[in-house]
């Protein structure tokens, strides 16, 4: 008894470890890091390392926990899609969670059908599957990639929302599969539809209205809301899919988007808390489901799966964008793009696992693992470099986003300025604003952490932000809010006035406060660009200048921006040019 409890307690230890070295890895080597998380999980499945086996960890309870651990994904998706960051965009998006579906589906199914050589049946039923498109990959690709205009706003909406139609469809089809009588096939598919879109939409309308009414009123305290909203949402997911399966997907899903785009209470803390969860479950469901995935299977290259693969690449794809984004305005460049970017993720997988067990055809879960290997690798891989090929993408941006705009900021934005690095500025002060536009630099009014002034900013590219008000809190939150695009080692703010105050930053650090860098300025000092040298070292600067200059940043001799961290040594190398402020007279 003892061994087996060691056992199971070593598994999920495994699940937790190896998901957080797999994303790990995954940042450093800027890879996508749900390819990781499927070699980690094959690798540690029974077939070779034994340390994860997800039917003997779980039985019969692992699909339902796999299921409501979606419908977490899903809400927190739903969280994050603002109908003003579409905007135009959404007859799109709509055409291709409809339209792009049922074409996706056919050209799908054909594949399946013609180039696997799998039954009518089968060959619908992974249609069907492969709808889907992947948040969970999408989103880590857009962040790491940043695309200018509309399509990140598509791609984000086309894949969090296609998740509950594909796993909808296949419901359907499979549930037609079961029935055995082709006359009933029609009726199975309305009723279906119609218990999905009414009833199950309806539970996700009521479940919103509910719990933004117990926010409303404070019934729940704070400590609890995040829980409260986990718990409405699991038993939202469990009544709708009680009434019809997978019918729960389309209820978070909707609840989340309700949430996002209501104004009478704030969500961002909800958003925040499922964030984090959001790791963790991607992390421990891959590497549950790969494991699971006998090795010979999935390793099995064939001339048939590489053209099924090809096909979904150079056909499928293809077709569903270009037809849905007929007159929509999009240029050629972006449709393409657009084309390039289809992975599949974890609603993929575990809507194949489900009926793959179901039928006793573990070739459905083969094939959507081959597919999930493929689209991850080819589109994580090639993503990127297309999207700065077709300029709208920057590669390592190094522009600067800047919170508050005072004189000594607009000083500073200026020398980086005149050298060609990118400077925005956000600031609620309409003088400082006027003043910097005065000053030609481009400036925004407005929040930096509302939602409106996020719509109004254009980070194309920007890569890091510098929070510089005289507030350290708002600084904090600052750099809280944009650690999730820029990470947390692209977002900076000014040193806190106290030791204590140290404790609180969300942001690197840099080398002086606020009441420090404005008292210099007053009293003459500016910011000045100089040129380093191996007969003009760094040290020759700091030997001139004394210890009284401020040295923020450097530029390198390819345009490269260092920002200074008042948590180390500062010391640019190369033929750097140093951005300081220092005293006129020195």
């Amino acid at each position: 008894m003892v061994a087996a409890a060691d056992s199971v307690l070593l598994g999920l230890a495994a699940i937790v470890v190896l998901g957080m070295l797999a994303q790990w890895i995954a940042w450093r080597l800027h890879l996508p890091s749900i390819l990781l998380l499927l070699v980690f999980g094959f690798l540690a499945g029974p077939e070779v390392a034994g340390l994860i086996d997800a039917d003997r960890l779980f039985g019969a309870s692992l699909l339902p926990i796999v299921s409501l651990s979606v419908s977490v994904l899903l809400f927190e998706g739903g969280l994050t899609l603002r109908l003003a960051e579409v905007g135009k965009a959404l007859r799109v998006v709509a055409l291709l969670v409809t339209v792009g579906a049922g074409i996706t589906w056919l050209l799908t199914a054909l594949a399946a059908r013609h180039l696997l050589g799998y039954d009518p049946a089968i060959a619908t039923l992974i249609g069907a599957v492969l709808i889907v498109t992947g948040p969970t990959v999408v989103g880590p690709l857009l962040r790491q990639i940043r695309p200018t205009g509309a399509v990140g706003s598509i791609l984000r909406w086309e894949g969090i929302l296609i998740d509950p139609v594909g796993a909808v469809t296949a419901v359907l089809v499979f549930e037609a599969i079961s029935s055995h009588a082709g006359g009933t096939v029609a009726g199975i598919a309305v009723a279906g539809v119609v218990k999905t879109l009414f009833l199950g939409g309806g539970i996700g309308v009521a479940a919103a209205w509910l719990l933004l009414a117990l926010l409303r009123r404070h019934w729940i305290p704070d400590f609890l809301h995040s829980t409260a909203a986990l718990a409405m949402t699991v038993g939202a997911f469990a009544a709708a899919n009680a009434i019809q399966h997978d019918a729960g997907l389309l209820t978070v899903t909707l609840m989340g988007v309700l949430l996002a785009n209501q104004s009478r209470v704030s969500v961002a803390h909800i958003l925040e808390f499922k964030e984090n969860l959001r790791v963790l479950i991607i992390s421990s469901l891959f590497l549950l489901l790969a494991s699971r995935i006998e090795l010979g299977d999935v390793a099995r290259v064939d001339a048939g799966r590489v053209a099924f693969l090809g096909a979904l690449f150079v056909v499928v794809r293809p077709l569903t964008v270009f037809a849905c984004t007929i007159g929509s305005g999009l240029s050629v460049r972006e449709r393409i793009f657009l084309s390039c970017v289809a992975p599949r993720g974890i609603v993929a997988a575990a809507v194949a696992s489900v009926f793959a067990l179901r039928l006793d055809r573990p070739e459905i879960l083969s094939t959507t693992f081959v597919v999930i290997l493929g689209t991850v690798a080819v589109y994580g891989l090639a993503a990127a470099p297309l999207a700065y090929r077709l300029r709208l993408a920057a590669p390592q941006p190094q522009g600067l986003l800047l919170l508050g705009a005072p004189a000594w900021a607009r000083d500073f934005a200026r020398t980086l300025h005149d050298h060609g690095v990118r400077v925005l500025f956000v600031d609620t002060n309409p003088a400082n604003v006027s003043a910097a536009r005065m000053a030609g630099l481009p400036a925004v009014r407005g929040n930096i952490l509302a939602e409106s002034t996020e719509d109004d900013i254009d980070l194309q590219g920007i890569g890091r932000l510098l929070a510089l008000t005289p507030n350290d809190d708002v600084n904090s939150l600052a750099a809280l809010h944009y650690r999730e695009l820029f990470g947390r080692r692209g977002v900076y703010q000014l040193a806190a006035k106290d030791e204590a105050g140290r404790a609180h930053l969300r942001g690197r650090t840099l080398p002086a406060d606020h009441a420090t860098l404005v008292g210099l300025h007053a009293r003459g000092a500016r910011f000045r660009a100089t040129k380093l040298t191996e007969q003009y070292t760094l040290e020759d600067w700091r030997a001139k200048h004394g210890p009284s200059a401020i040295a923020l940043a450097a530029i390198g001799e390819k345009g490269e921006v260092t920002i200074a961290n008042g948590e180390r040594p500062f010391a640019p190398t190369g033929k750097a040019t140093l951005i300081a402020l220092v005293e006129e007279s020195s």
